[in-house]
């Protein structure tokens, strides 16, 4: 008998397939809130970090500015990687500034270029890893689901074999609820499987684009401060 409606299909499961479902559903509505908070997050980071690269692409040189507006990008990598450089410059000084002349004769210098990269490095994988919460658990679900599904399934053929038995037929009649049955765990797993897996790359793929931002970012910014060094260097000389 065909069920005209779900609440009849799960009146008639049983008991290790109801919890087998409860879980399934578990991991599914957990996916979804995690999938719509990280699209939310990776919309607010791509905002603020086009924001905060065209302020700096206006005028690169303005530190003061930049350093106040970059307290109000609390989203952008590249506004983290600026902030976590510039405090750890000369902290008397503007070394954009002309003011940088008056700190080199008084010993004011420049961090070394290969610690400010690893201070750079350090923010990036800070920012990677905090853009990178909860994705394992979308991991875990698109990898777990179908084999909890699948398990359901084999029970349920288990379930309806010995069903068989006990009426002692093999029409269709008394087949099909118990493979009815069954295939609903396995619909339910793929159905919590399959938008994991999708939002699990699609993340990734974020996250890697972001990363070679910012990185390119990090790469210009630090050779600007190296060529404002040179220069202010070139004009104590004469």
């Amino acid at each position: 008998m065909p069920f005209a409606n779900p609440s009849e299909l799960l009146g008639s499961l049983g008991l290790l397939s109801i919890v087998i479902l409860l879980i399934l559903s578990v991991f599914s509505i957990v996916s979804w809130g995690i999938i719509v908070n990280k699209f939310r997050q990776f919309r607010q980071i791509n905002q603020q970090d086009a924001q905060f690269l065209q302020l700096y692409e206006k005028n690169p040189f303005d530190q003061e500015a930049l350093r106040q507006q970059s307290q109000n990008f609390s989203q952008s990598p590249s506004s983290a990687v600026y902030l976590g450089i510039t405090d750890r410059l000369p902290s008397s000084s503007d070394l954009f500034t002309a003011q940088q002349e008056i700190d080199d004769q008084s010993g004011d210098q420049l961090p070394n270029r290969q610690y400010l990269e690893k201070v750079s490095q350090y923010i990036i994988q800070n920012q990677i890893n905090r853009q990178e919460a909860y994705l394992p658990f979308l991991a875990t679900t698109g990898n777990l689901t179908p084999f909890i599904g699948l398990l359901g399934t084999v029970l349920g053929i288990i379930n309806a074999f010995g069903e068989i038995g006990v009426q002692g037929s093999a029409s269709i009649a008394a087949v099909a609820p118990g493979v009815s049955e069954a295939l609903v765990a396995t619909a339910a797993g793929l159905f919590a499987a399959i938008p994991a897996v999708m939002a699990y790359n699609f993340f990734l793929s974020r996250i890697r684009k972001m990363s070679f931002r910012v990185e390119a970012f990090t790469i210009e910014f630090l050779n600007t401060l190296e060529e404002s060094e040179k220069a202010l260097e070139v004009e104590v000389t004469r």
